[in-house]
């Protein structure tokens, strides 16, 4: 049996607004179909969640004082 890659890094929180879980970055259907998923569309989300926690980082990170 292969180990499979995963993006998971134990942090599974969902985030309502935009529908992406704050540990990974992933959705909750491609968490769902993790497993199932082909090596291609695995890779393929492993290499667009970095510039996905970006945007969400940036959107949760407080105003700088004034």
């Amino acid at each position: 049996m292969a180990i499979i890659e995963t993006p998971c890094r134990k942090i599974c929180v969902m985030d309502p607004a935009s529908g992406l879980c704050t540990g990974c970055g992933r959705t909750l259907d491609e968490i769902a179909r993790w497993a199932i998923y082909p090596p291609e569309v695995r890779h393929r989300v492993m290499a667009e969640l970095p510039e996905r926690m970006k945007r969400f980082q940036r959107k949760t990170e407080l105003p700088e004082p004034l």
